[in-house]
């Protein structure tokens, strides 16, 4: 059973391979071990995100645990995954469009057993190691920004760096809205939030403290729905890795296919291309 659909897959590999640069053979004699076909690596790669598998598990004799590590290492220092999630972000704005008018953020816990730079005590866990997700998502919950933080920092200190994140998107996104809406539950619900998102101009709908309010008020159970999906990866559901280079390596792939399977149900309705699949719903 494949690890994602052929539909999901197919174009993510092609798109994240036409971003590697040229790799020239430098080698004086050129009698070295040819080098593993960066294809077969990324395959590994999702595996392991998808079924939350170490590296020894997804290797054979066809690829080793340690080519695993050094070439995620070498994408990292390239950025190309980080590249891949703006341009899939950008390319769903032009063919189906991002609601940047109303955005909702949340935080999400997770487990992180091998602790790490983005990993501590879990208020829900019984203190155990553990990873939150700081998410932002526009209006139908498309991923715009995912921040790893410790599991004992509070959501509403995150979102800060979650919302200057959110602004490095008008490159690749264009001009952002002015004065967007902004949906978030009583975690953050503090003076230091609203006094912040007054002075970057956010228009800001925050649950109060306290008061029981259903989560499909203010559309806050997008962002919920989205935390859902990156849950379902299980590299992000329990996460080992411990550089948080590493954490946000996955973390973008996960919003990645996310994304595309998004633009995939979505733009089957508009368009017509030959590799369609017969039915929108992708699982």
């Amino acid at each position: 059973m494949p690890a994602v659909p052929s539909c999901l897959f197919k174009p993510v590999r092609d798109q994240f391979l036409a971003l590697l640069p040229e790799r020239k053979n430098r080698h004086p004699l050129g009698c070295h071990n040819p080098r593993i076909a960066d294809e077969v690596v990324f395959d590994r790669l999702v595996q392991i995100l998808v079924f939350g598998c170490g590296y020894e598990r997804a290797a054979d004799e066809h690829c080793s645990a340690t080519t695993l590590r050094r070439r995620r290492d070498e994408w990292i220092e390239l950025g190309v995954m980080e590249e891949l999630r703006l341009l899939v972000l950008s390319a769903c704005d032009r063919m189906i469009g991002l609601d940047l008018d109303r955005l909702v953020a949340d935080g999400c816990i997770t487990k992180a057993p091998a602790g790490g730079e983005c990993a501590g005590r879990s208020p829900v866990d019984r203190g155990k190691q553990g990873l939150k997700r700081s998410q932002l998502t526009e209006a139908q919950g498309i991923p715009l920004v995912t921040e790893p933080a410790p599991a004992n920092i509070r959501d509403h200190t995150l979102l800060p760096a979650t919302l200057d994140a959110y602004n490095d998107l008008e490159k690749a996104l264009g001009p952002l809205p002015q004065r967007p809406r902004l949906g978030l539950d009583a975690g953050y619900d503090y003076r230091p939030v609203h006094d912040d998102l007054a002075e970057r101009g956010i228009d800001a709908r925050i649950t109060p403290r306290g008061e029981k309010v259903p989560i499909q008020a203010g559309g806050r159970w997008v962002v919920e729905r989205t935390n859902s999906w990156t849950n379902n990866f299980g590299k992000l559901r329990r996460c080992t890795e411990r550089r948080r280079s590493a954490v946000e390596f996955y973390i973008a792939l996960a919003c990645v296919f996310v994304t595309v399977r998004y633009l995939l149900r979505r733009a089957w309705t508009r368009y017509r291309w030959e590799t369609r699949p017969r039915t929108p719903r992708i699982r």
